[in-house]
């Protein structure tokens, strides 16, 4: 019986653990979709606990907890530090299969030279022992983040943000992380209710400095912070939806809607999708004109308990795969770009697996060879960032695509303890070349294959950004 996290965990043959070993470990760390706070790293933020680097926001643990019998007030509430840990030890051993399961143990041993396993006996002695090393020099977050090789890492930022603190990291010498900001216009689009959506579009032109009476002032706002944005370092956009929206509409159309929204009143639903999809457009079109990659993020069925949004608020941990239609209207999108020749580079993420071959053979209708591996199919994500969803995701874009030119790994996170995933994902990545090498089904050319998991791993994602220039 192998040993629990072993030296070899993941990797079951020789040839995969070499491929790990030699090549795919030392590899720095480009992270360049998550949700880390850069005011933390601006201030380089030391953590009082462990509860508070590992329980605070996390809606994946939450999600456990409830589903363990844990009441809310242990998860989001107002309960003692020391009390939510303890009821995060106790589910922790039901976790068993689920991915947190080995997260939380690799997290431990990573940061901590923990490596006992987390339950009720072994959780005073752990938090305790991991709470005083917080405090310890080298444990604070860009102590944390240096300890995962970390080199680049890119946050997710409203467009009304002042970037004030991407712009103190960026003058301090001493940072050795670089920290960009991404553009994530979501609340732009999020029309479905006028009240919430004037008080951000009152947010925005204050940001902008520009009076926002019609649609022409909104696009000017945004198009304000767009390249206020670029000034400070951004190179990626990033935007969450449930699909592609592709709605007709002409230009009078979306003036009469906007003017409709900003007086108060209810959009309906075709309206909803028309601005929807002008926006989108616009956004792709700027990021086009700046050389930026766009993101897109597909599928997230959000908030779905309305009472739970009611009292806690959304990124709370209660939202779900969904099953929309992505393939003709990601089509039309993305072609629309394309026959104007103003596609930027794209990395489209799935959430339900069912479209990973959708996913996997889109990208190939919109590679034109101006670069490699232009439009990307993006790693596993949120559900699916686990082993057999990384799995289905690598073999869905081997099969259909290119592997090699794939830029990898993301931690789509708010903990600055997530950083084992991207060890997670090198692990999975070199068991499934080395099981194939092992097997004759690839050559045993472990100088090339080792290059490619490399690649894969951190030049590719280095090339594909421009974050060596």
């Amino acid at each position: 019986m192998e040993p629990f996290l072993g030296q070899n965990f993941i990797l079951h043959t020789a040839a995969a653990q070499r491929l790990y070993h030699e090549f795919a470990a030392p590899m720095p760390i480009i992270d360049y979709h998550n949700h880390l706070s850069p005011q933390q790293i601006a201030e380089d933020h030391r953590f009082d606990n462990l509860t508070q680097v590992w329980l605070y926001g996390d809606h994946y643990k939450w999600r456990a907890m409830r589903a363990h019998g844990v009441a809310e007030d242990f998860c989001t509430g107002q309960a003692g530090d020391w009390e939510k840990f303890e009821k995060w030890a106790e589910t922790v051993p039901y976790t068993l299969r689920n991915p947190l399961y080995h997260w939380t143990h690799l997290e431990l041993q990573r940061y901590f030279g923990i490596h006992e396993l987390l339950n009720p006996k072994s959780a005073r002695k752990i938090y305790e022992q991991a709470s005083d090393l917080l405090r310890r020099p080298g444990f604070s977050v860009r102590g944390l983040l240096r300890k995962m090789n970390v080199r680049v890492l890119c946050t997710t930022d409203d467009p009304t943000d002042s970037l004030e603190w991407h712009r103190q990291i960026a003058g301090d010498p001493t940072a050795g992380i670089r920290v960009l900001p991404a553009f994530r216009p979501d609340k732009a689009m999020a029309v479905e209710n006028p009240e919430m959506f004037n008080a951000w579009t009152f947010q925005l032109a204050s940001a902008a400095g520009i009076t926002i009476d019609n649609y022409d002032d909104f696009l000017s706002a945004l198009k304000n912070r767009h390249d206020f944005f670029a000034q400070n370092g951004c190179i990626v956009s990033d935007h969450g939806l449930e699909q592609m929206y592709v709605e007709d509409y002409t230009s009078q159309e979306i003036r009469t809607i906007f003017g409709k929204i900003h007086s108060g009143s209810a959009l309906n639903a075709t309206e909803i999708l028309q601005i929807k999809s002008a926006l989108l457009y616009e956004f792709a079109l700027w990021d086009h004109e700046k050389g930026w990659v766009q993101q897109y993020h597909l599928g997230a069925l959000r908030n779905n308990n309305s009472r739970a949004m009611r009292t806690l608020g959304p990124d709370t941990g209660w939202d779900s795969i969904g099953d929309f239609r992505q393939g003709q209207a990601l089509a039309r999108f993305l072609d629309r770009l394309d026959s104007e020749n103003q596609l930027a580079k794209t990395i489209l993420y799935n959430l339900n697996p069912a479209d990973n071959e959708l996913m996997a053979t889109m990208i190939g209708n919109f590679n034109d060879g101006s670069t490699p591996g232009k439009i990307q199919f993006g790693s596993a994500w949120w559900f699916l960032d686990q082993k057999d969803g990384m799995e289905k995701q690598l073999n869905a874009l081997s099969n259909m695509g290119l592997l090699s030119r794939f830029v990898g790994m993301l931690t789509d996170s708010r903990s600055f303890l997530s950083y084992p995933r991207h060890e997670y994902f090198r692990r999975t990545l070199c068991n499934l070349l080395g099981g194939e090498m092992q097997r004759g089904e690839l050559p045993g050319e472990f100088e090339w294959v080792g290059n490619i998991v490399q690649d894969i791993c951190y030049r590719n994602a280095v090339s594909y950004f421009g974050f060596g220039e």
